[in-house]
């Protein structure tokens, strides 16, 4: 037994260092010397965060480092938002995002801004790193953004005037994308507002106001009404009570066309004075004719009277009676022409008056105040005297030019002759 418990005594012994011998053997020796350092040369940012998001009111300072000895490069940053800025030398980058930037509109919330950020080697410009990251502005207290036209909330203008004004708007915390337009009356010939800072202009026409307004005016009511990405609406109201005025244009033409039959209505007066004073004219040449006749029948039998034979004292006693004879006669060929000088006289004197009366209302102007006045008056004028001289026949057919006409007219000889006298 005890042989037995001996020899496995002896057994455990002889695996046991064999088993150390083994472990000896399979320690791994490292040679140190056999390790080479990498190097790490190529310009990198080691901590660039490619997305910022920064809180209103809030301080950013974060420091920017390379795997290089930083005393040799300088930092410098491309389209960066107001007041983000870095510090050349060491990389800090800073920005105090100020409320004032968003009220003012230099900021904006929730808009991405995209910024270049590049650092560079001082001896060597080919030792350099260009690449950029994002910042985005929030907040937790909502502004709204309001719509405001340059112009008061009311506005008058008159008929053919034209209004123009712009549409702005005040940022808040989402800015307003886009902008409608309503108004309460169907208009046309406008200047369409879909976006901030579009301008508005319109001109209302001369039939805009109708005879059945009160007032001789008529309000328009336009609407604004600016939305945001969520669909927040803000809504302008301008109200523009337009005012009933005289269009210049049509009424212009009107007191022309009234001009222009005011100076052919001249005109064939004229004519017709000139047929008149002709006519006149050659009656009082015949009648002149019979009186130089008679007289000098009278005169050659009271010669005759006188004479010692008796056939001349008879023929003296015959011939007056033979003078007296031709009175009638006269007055049959030639009657006197009373009418005929006195309608004469009539249309000059309305020829006269015509002609004052359109000098009295030209126009000052294309815009005259007064056009409709004075047309009213030229209108007025023709027509009285067109039915004064109803009875006086008027030929429309004239073989004289205008020119012609006005040299008989104001001819100084007839002038006179029409003169009227002191009696």
């Amino acid at each position: 037994m005890r042989h037995y418990i001996g020899f496995i005594i002896a057994y455990i012994g002889f695996m046991m260092n064999g088993f150390a011998q083994d472990a000896t053997l399979q320690t791994p020796i490292v040679h140190t010397d056999s390790v080479k350092k990498i190097e790490d040369t190529v310009l990198r940012i080691r901590n660039l965060n490619p997305y910022f998001t920064l809180h209103v009111d809030s301080t950013l300072n974060y420091k920017l480092e390379i795997n290089q000895d930083p005393n040799q490069y300088f930092w410098f940053l491309k389209n960066s938002p107001i007041g983000l800025k870095i510090n050349k030398d060491n990389g800090l980058l800073t920005f105090k995002a100020d409320r004032s930037y968003f009220l003012s509109g230099k900021l904006k919330y929730d808009n991405p801004y995209k910024v270049s950020i590049g650092v560079q080697n001082l001896n060597n410009p080919n030792f350099r790193v260009d690449t950029s990251f994002t910042i985005v502005f929030f907040t937790t207290e909502i502004i709204q953004s309001h719509v405001k036209p340059t112009v008061s909330n009311t506005l008058f203008i008159e008929e053919g005037d034209t209004i123009s004004f712009k549409i702005e708007c005040e940022a808040g915390s989402f800015p307003i994308d886009d902008i409608n337009f309503f108004s309460n009356i169907p208009i046309k010939n406008y200047t369409s507002v879909k976006k901030c800072d579009d301008d508005f202009t319109w001109s209302p026409p001369y039939d805009f106001v109708k005879e059945t307004d009160s007032s001789k005016q008529k309000l328009l009511i336009l609407d604004f009404v600016g939305t945001n990405k969520f669909f927040i609406h803000d809504t302008a109201v301008v109200r523009i009570y337009v005012k009933d005025a005289l269009n210049y244009p049509v009424m212009l033409r009107e007191y022309n066309k009234t001009v222009k039959d005011l100076s052919t209505y001249i005109l064939r007066l004229k004519y017709a004075f000139v047929q008149l004073d002709k006519r006149v004219k050659k009656t009082k040449n015949t009648r002149t004719t019979f009186d130089l006749t008679t007289a000098t029948t009278a005169l050659s039998g009271t010669v005759l009277s006188s004479e010692s034979a008796a056939g001349a004292q008879n023929a003296g006693k015959i011939l007056p009676s033979a003078g007296l004879t031709l009175v009638p006669v006269k007055e049959t060929v030639a009657p006197q022409q009373t009418a005929e000088q006195n309608s004469a006289s009539l249309i000059r004197a309305s020829i006269k008056r015509l002609d004052y009366t359109l000098r009295e209302n030209s126009l000052m102007g294309d815009k005259d105040m007064d056009v409709v006045k004075k047309m009213g008056k030229l209108k007025d004028e023709l027509r009285q005297t067109q039915i004064q001289l109803i009875d006086v026949p008027i030929d429309e057919n004239s073989n004289m030019t205008e020119e012609q006409l006005n040299a008989y007219f104001d001819d100084p000889k007839i002038s006179k002759k029409y003169r009227l006298k002191n009696k």
